[in-house]
């Protein structure tokens, strides 16, 4: 083999001198784009797809779609998937400590519910039957 070196990436912007380096030899990198982006945890995905999954069942809500953003995360519900979204759950970390992080928003931009536990914002979205006296 000769001794050519091989051929090292970095990030767009990261310049080697100057910078530490890693366990590996690389020099470390500022947080990419794609880390910088807000999204839902397991948990909390489970908690809005067990509310749109009854929903699908009952016949009201037909679609969904994701969005992951540097200021939120989005999960859109569509009657149909040609129609402008009739709810919006939004996460906004940087809402936590005032309003609360989660929020439910109609079709119009109304916000139905907003707080810092997700079941109670998701119950604007799927109130059960209670008992009257």
């Amino acid at each position: 083999m000769s001794d050519i070196e091989p051929i090292q990436f970095r990030p767009r912007g990261a310049h080697p001198a100057g910078k530490p380096r890693g366990p590996d030899g690389a020099t470390s990198a500022p947080l990419s784009l794609a880390s910088a982006r807000v999204a839902f945890t397991r948990q909390e995905l489970n908690a809005i797809l067990d509310v749109y999954g009854r929903k699908v069942a009952a016949g009201e809500w037909r679609d969904y779609a994701l969005d992951f953003g540097r200021e939120a995360a989005v999960f859109s519900i569509f009657r149909r998937a040609s129609e402008v979204p009739l709810y919006r759950v939004e996460k906004a970390p940087r809402l936590a400590r005032r309003q609360g992080a989660w929020s439910v928003i109609a079709a119009g931009g109304q916000i139905l519910k907003r707080g810092h536990d997700l079941r109670r914002v998701l119950a604007a979205l799927d109130p059960r039957l209670r008992a009257v006296d």
